[in-house]
């Protein structure tokens, strides 16, 4: 169960563009989600212009601000700030803003902790995502254990095999075929014990480019 979040400008954004970056179908790099969560009141902080700003044209954005995320704006130190510092940890850089998306299982934006289940997803909203991955432009697709979990009980995905079938280094291949190869890693958010393991993959991932 999730609690969707209360501001209705922010769902107004995901509704008309439920992705954040390059589209997922024309995306070379597509990393994958539980939920966009955000604070309560974030529409009611300085940031919001820029988070709006963002969610209009997020390749835009990071070319204009030279980050890929308005959490990493200096003025900026709430909840999700440590996700994307961990992302940017993999080495993208503005000259790739054109080939990064970030796409999240479930459709609108929520507040809060979230215990997201299958009835909570979307059907459509899964067919669009599952459609990128496999007819899209995208060579590498990543995807954290909680999303593939996930992902394996909607049944939207059947190309998603019950167990890994490769690794490439620290990264565990899911699938594989001439055009593209999809990646299980851990969640940018974690932290002590995995810390090492984050790193080896972030490497891993920077080495695609």
């Amino acid at each position: 169960m999730y609690v969707a979040h209360p501001s209705s400008e922010l769902s107004n954004l995901f509704v008309r563009k439920p992705y954040q970056g390059v589209s997922p179908d024309e995306a070379r790099f597509l990393f994958f989600g539980l939920d966009a969560n955000y604070s309560a009141q974030i529409d009611q902080m300085p940031i919001f212009s820029e988070i709006r700003e963002y969610h209009h044209d997020g390749v835009g954005f990071w070319r204009k601000y030279g980050v890929h995320h308005p959490f990493l704006l200096p003025t900026y130190s709430g909840d999700g700030k440590f996700y994307h510092q961990s992302f940017a940890r993999i080495g993208f850089g503005v000259e790739h803003a054109g080939l990064v998306s970030f796409a999240e299982l479930l459709h609108l934006p929520t507040v809060g902790r979230s215990n997201i289940v299958t009835t909570d997803l979307d059907t459509s909203h899964l067919n669009k995502l599952n459609s990128a991955i496999i007819d899209g432009k995208a060579a590498h697709i990543f995807l954290p254990n909680g999303v593939v979990r996930l992902m394996r009980k909607s049944g939207v995905f059947p190309w998603l095999q019950p167990a890994p079938i490769d690794k490439v280094g620290s990264l565990t291949v899911l699938f594989r075929n001439p055009s593209k190869v999809v990646y299980s890693h851990l969640h940018f958010s974690v932290y002590g014990k995995f810390q090492l393991q984050k790193t080896e993959q972030a490497a891993a991932i920077h080495s695609l480019l």
